[in-house]
């Protein structure tokens, strides 16, 4: 696995309209909702124009000539405005709601999509806690703000439209009063966006460093506590927030100084229209509900503009979320199927196994090579052959490339150069799908899903009958101990499995691997943490498994491989030693030095 940083790309300094052009796609699959959302947004804006008109009539008609007349009509044109305003406010929210739900379903679920399909290589590169990241906070912010930015710029854009057109109508005068104020709001609205969205950027990126010192903190929370670290990790974690703090502190401000600006400019231009208004009144020009009108209308035309300001500023708020959800469905796979092979053999998820070929479990690596994309070179014309049935033993240091060769073996990776053949084929004509369905991997920290014992082990083959999964525990010798749980099979594992022991977890793991009954067989340090008994019991379930199939077994426990057909001894990406156990005990090089001096440290141990 390489270890290189990850080094999270530095995204746009302005509104990219690609990235939302990509984000806006998802809105297709809902246009009759986005179509009845736009027409009761505009719907809503149109009456909440009218309103001060009503207020102007008022005092016209009513109210400074003392005439009552005419009132109960008006009265009933009120309340029926107030009813359509009410059903507009009721369907907008209703169908914003169910706007920003499938958009935060659909984006997630391609994003999760995504995921399954990336190779090892990603996952070495990029933290959990930054995918954490883009498949939840950042998802959900993407779904409101697509879902109420529409409602409110539409809202916003169709009342200031509006306004200026009764505005216009009313009196040209005191409507371009009114408006003489906006070029001015909109030069500082440009300035402040470009330092918010350049301010949440910084965010964002710190809010994943603590997303993933959050995952690392409560995984890693015991060993912590055993070697003493919690004022380290306390200090590490202080370290990270107190930038966060600062960062969002200055984003906040940046935010906080835009609205008292937009307030002033909206109070220079209701006192304009006071000053010429009154004069007008003054002079018999308006009438006094005409002057409320426009000091309503002054008063009102400002709010749309903070709203569409706050929702621009928002979806600059939002492009470093949305700009990450879309740098990871984008991601390029580097390891998958060529569409010949999806049109013959199907896709991951989507196989096509009438088509599949009998994996009989010859292997060969010809002239392999491969490397890290940091750059380090683990295999350099690496060549094996390996025949169906044979049982592989890799022995060597940490480091030496054993568990790149697993890893190329399942196609986690490929190589860089030279090729791999499966029963003479090079597996890339083959699909990723029909090679997995055909291994078993054990590794040496099995990982167990939240669920029963019964839903792990069935895992490993989807519709597995409850007597294949027994068959299957009775085969790795699992059986004997589930049953003595209360619950049996019915047994929950916990949180990762955290309510077995690590042999328990690594006998289910094992159950898990061989239900589907798997031609290639892959035990990644399997025996390297359990107990002595456990290990015996899974050594036992290993010779009656293995029969017939092919395996590779990296151990720590040089003696869980003495029956292996070949042990090969790996160094620096090349084999330098390779037989049997005896074969090799009898040459006196590397395996024989490695076995017997692990032999006198468990001698020693035993004393």
């Amino acid at each position: 696995m390489s270890d290189y940083e990850f080094q999270e790309q530095d995204y746009s300094k302005k509104i990219d309209m690609k990235i939302w052009k990509k984000i806006f796609k998802y809105l297709i699959r809902y246009k009759k909702l986005v179509i009845i959302l736009i027409f009761f947004m505009i719907n809503l804006a149109l009456a909440d124009a009218i309103f001060p008109q009503m207020t102007q009539r008022a005092i016209d008609d009513f109210i400074v000539p003392g005439n009552i007349e005419g009132l109960e009509s008006f009265i009933l044109k009120f309340c029926l405005l107030i009813i359509w305003q009410s059903i507009n406010i009721f369907i907008f929210i209703s169908t914003a709601g169910k706007i920003e739900m499938n958009l935060t379903y659909d984006i997630r679920e391609e994003a999760f999509d995504k995921l399954q399909k990336l190779s090892f290589s990603y996952y070495d590169r990029t933290p959990t806690g930054w995918i954490m990241a883009r498949m939840t906070s950042d998802t959900r912010r993407l779904g409101e703000i697509i879902s109420w930015g529409i409602v409110d710029i539409v809202w916003g854009f169709s009342l200031m439209i509006i306004i200026a057109g009764f505005m216009i109508a009313y009196n040209l005068r005191l409507a371009l009063l009114t408006l003489s104020v906006v070029p001015v709001l909109a030069i500082l609205s440009i300035y402040f966006q470009k330092k918010i969205l350049e301010a949440y950027r910084v965010v964002r990126k710190i809010n994943s460093k603590i997303t993933g010192s959050f995952s690392e903190g409560i995984s890693g929370a015991i060993t912590t506590k055993v070697l003493v670290g919690e004022e380290k990790h306390l200090n590490e974690f202080k370290e990270i927030t107190s930038d966060m703090k600062r960062s969002s502190i200055r984003a906040v401000i940046f935010s906080a100084l835009f609205l008292p600006i937009v307030l002033t400019l909206s109070s220079v231009a209701i006192g304009l229209v006071v000053w010429s208004g009154g004069n007008s009144v003054i002079q018999g020009v308006i009438t006094y509900g005409t002057l409320v009108l426009f000091i309503s209308y002054a008063t009102q035309y400002f709010e749309p503009i903070r709203e569409v300001a706050r929702v621009i500023a928002e979806f600059q708020q939002a492009q470093a979320a949305a700009e990450r959800v879309i740098s990871l469905i984008d991601e390029e796979m580097d390891i998958y199927d060529t569409i010949e092979v999806q049109e013959k053999y199907g896709t991951i998820l989507e196989p096509k196994k009438f088509n599949w070929e009998e994996l009989k479990g010859d292997i060969d690596f010809k002239n392999v090579s491969f490397r890290y994309k940091n750059g380090e070179e683990v295999l350099k014309s690496f060549n094996l052959s390996v025949k169906q049935g044979q049982s592989i033993a890799l022995v060597g240091e940490t480091g030496s490339g054993k568990s790149t060769i697993v890893n190329l073996i399942c196609r986690f990776y490929e190589p860089t150069e030279g090729l791999i053949e499966i029963d003479g084929v090079d597996y890339r004509k083959r699909s990723i799908a029909w090679l997995h369905e055909n291994i078993g991997y054990v590794l040496q920290a099995p990982h167990l899903f939240s669920g029963t014992i019964e839903d792990n082990i069935r895992y490993g083959k989807l519709d597995a009958t409850a007597a294949e999964i027994i068959e299957a525990a009775r085969l790795v010798n699992a059986h004997e101990f589930i049953m003595k749980f209360p619950e049996s099979y019915q047994t929950q594992v916990g949180e990762g499995g955290g309510k077995l022991s690590t042999g328990e977890k690594q006998l289910i793991s094992f159950a898990r691997a061989i239900i589907s009954d798997p031609r290639i067989f892959v035990l990644d340090e399997a025996t390297s943490s359990i107990d002595t008994q456990t290990e015996r019991m899974i050594q036992d379930a290993i010779e009656k498994v293995l029969q017939g199939r092919t395996s590779f077994v990296i151990a720590h426990r040089l003696s869980t491989i003495v029956n292996s057909d070949r042990i090969l001894v790996i160094e620096k990406g090349e084999v330098v030693e390779e037989g049997t156990h005896d074969e090799l005990m009898e040459l006196k090089g590397h395996y024989h030095n490695l076995y017997t001096n692990q032999y006198r440290e468990n001698a020693f141990k035993a004393l």
